[in-house]
């Protein structure tokens, strides 16, 4: 998920679905020492601590906790929730000429 996605989310979810986010993260997650989206020098695991001791102690945790929080593990968020990736415009038709061997 791109970090915009993540902070435009953020403005709107609730503490309910951050916390079914990191029910459906923790049982959906397969590899754990995988590099983090939010800090490539930690594993998703230490990610996973931080983030969820700060929700865990904190149910409205701050904006840019939730943004983090969202940008990590976003994929584990309610489907509608998401949004829709746009389409991919198709590249123009590259500019040809014949060479000139003269």
């Amino acid at each position: 998920m791109k970090k915009s996605d993540a902070k435009r989310i953020a403005e709107t979810v609730t503490s309910d679905q951050l916390a079914a986010m990191f029910d459906r993260a923790k049982a959906g997650v397969t590899d754990w020492e995988a590099a983090s989206t939010v800090n490539k020098g930690m594993s998703r695991g230490t990610a996973w601590n931080i983030l969820w001791g700060c929700f865990k102690d904190n149910p409205s945790p701050r904006p840019t906790a939730k943004v983090n929080m969202i940008w990590e593990f976003g994929e584990f968020l309610d489907p509608s929730q998401i949004p829709a990736k746009p389409p991919r415009r198709a590249a123009p038709a590259p500019h040809h000429q014949e060479p000139n061997f003269a």
